[in-house]
């Protein structure tokens, strides 16, 4: 993988945000939950879809933070506009586990 600058990381804005709602989204290619963030005053709420039926359903997320990508432009994902992305990683089986803070912090705090 090539390095990269400093100034290059600096441009991807990761915060951490709230999930305030979210439930199933039937209609994607794969099983998804669509789920609703907020990020603070300052960007606000945002939406989007994440692939992570395997550890999550949509009852357990309201009130977890996680953290995502905030300043990718928005993506049609079928009928539903995503506009952030989550982070997370695959477990041993490739299933996705979210990345979130160990510990409550300040919604829409960014990545340092």
């Amino acid at each position: 993988m090539a390095e990269i600058e400093f100034d290059d990381f600096m441009k991807v804005d990761i915060r951490v945000g709230t999930v305030i709602r979210a439930e199933p989204f039937p209609e994607a290619r794969k099983p998804a939950i669509k789920l609703w963030l907020d990020f603070g005053p300052e960007i606000g709420e945002r939406k989007t879809s994440a692939q992570i039926t395997a550890h999550y359903d949509p009852q357990g997320l309201v009130g977890k933070q996680v953290m995502a990508v905030v300043n990718f432009p928005p993506r049609q994902i079928g009928p539903f506009m995503s506009e952030v992305l989550v982070l997370g990683v695959p477990d041993k089986e490739g299933a996705i586990v979210l990345l979130s803070p160990d510990q409550d912090v300040p919604t829409g705090g960014r990545m340092h």
